[in-house]
């Protein structure tokens, strides 16, 4: 008697999953074109008897509402200015196409106990957008549960997933310029690096930037592990036996603290020391004098996040991309010659 062939044989054949045999099979989102067509042409190879049920999907069909989670760090939600931002044009770019948003902020505890949310248990959902870092094994529990998902303004080498950053490198390097352009050869770095991968690679562009321009590193005014809270700035700056001509700071809230503690020392900004820093927010824009900084298009890049994790559910066995967007500088009063 001849064994009947079954979907489980079709995915033993091409050494892909049972679920996404059947989802080529019944015109489901989930697999890309590719690998449907080879299914198909493998059932009938087999002999397998199926309906081909199957139109054209696209993932802002009528015939599909698309279920995205959002998560994020109790942290995280709370820098309302800069997360927020991207949170806002998620959720416009969600719901003008018709599908549903949840949101779930995850507490410290829950990511220390890799507590995932139910809705990501029980599959409840097409697709997760992780805003910001979380831990490292946290995220990967996400990934095993098979959901696409895409993290926004965050990576690392052990996460296998898309990512959509701001070009942390290039961003730096520019800002640094700018400064190199106006004549400073001293220039120097605040930040934390371990918070964050993006702080570490804008350490690695600001380097990238004295290299090209063959200025020293001074490693006394390179500041890598600056608490962002005005008593670790103010201790830190102390520290500091030469104050350089420059200050390059990795975000908006280094730079005001930076900025403030140069003021009530009795510096002038920019006529002795000039402040760049990044992020453009409020902070930047509420200094006396404003910071010099790089700006990031945050509508874009929750409307590219969006597109990319819409992509990523119809397209799971495709190569796991980084989408880079860039920064831009907008010059200020915070930055101006360097002092003779």
């Amino acid at each position: 008697m001849t064994k009947k062939i079954t979907m489980q044989d079709i995915a033993d054949q091409l050494n892909i999953s049972k679920n996404s045999v059947s989802q080529a099979l019944t015109g489901k989102a989930g697999v890309s074109e590719k690998t449907r067509h080879l299914v198909e042409a493998t059932a009938r190879e087999l002999g397998y008897e199926y309906l081909p049920l199957r139109k054209n999907y696209h993932y802002n069909s009528d015939r599909k509402t698309i279920k995205i989670a959002l998560i994020a760090s109790d942290y995280a939600f709370s820098l309302k200015g800069f997360f927020g931002e991207i949170y806002l044009s998620m959720e416009k770019e969600i719901t003008s196409q018709n599908n549903s948003l949840m949101i779930q902020s995850i507490s410290k505890e829950a990511i220390e106990s890799l507590e995932l949310p139910s809705f990501i248990l029980n599959g409840a959902v097409d697709g997760v957008l992780i805003l910001s870092h979380l831990r490292t094994e946290y995220i990967q529990k996400i990934i095993s549960t098979g959901i696409p998902a895409v993290l926004v303004d965050h990576h690392h080498p052990h996460i296998n997933a898309d990512a959509v950053l701001t070009n942390n490198r290039f961003g730096a390097f520019i800002a640094v310029e700018h400064l190199v352009n106006l004549g400073h050869k001293e220039i120097g770095f605040v930040g934390n690096i371990s918070i964050s991968p993006s702080y570490y690679e804008r350490l690695e562009g600001f380097q990238l930037a004295l290299s090209q321009y063959g200025l020293n590193k001074d490693d006394s005014v390179i500041l890598t592990d600056i608490e962002e809270d005005e008593d670790s700035v103010k201790a830190a700056m102390k520290r500091v036996s030469k104050q350089p001509t420059a200050w390059f700071c990795v975000n908006d809230g280094l730079g005001f603290l930076v900025s403030s503690y140069l003021l009530q020392s009795g510096y002038k900004i920019p006529k002795h020391i000039s402040v760049c820093n990044f992020d453009n927010g409020q902070l930047s824009k509420l200094a006396t004098p404003k910071i010099t900084t790089m700006d990031i298009d945050l509508e874009l890049f929750g409307k590219r996040a969006v597109e990319q994790l819409l992509w990523r559910i119809n397209n799971k066995e495709t190569a796991n991309q980084e989408v880079l967007l860039p920064a831009t500088l907008l010059v200020r009063e915070s930055t101006g010659p360097a002092p003779k």
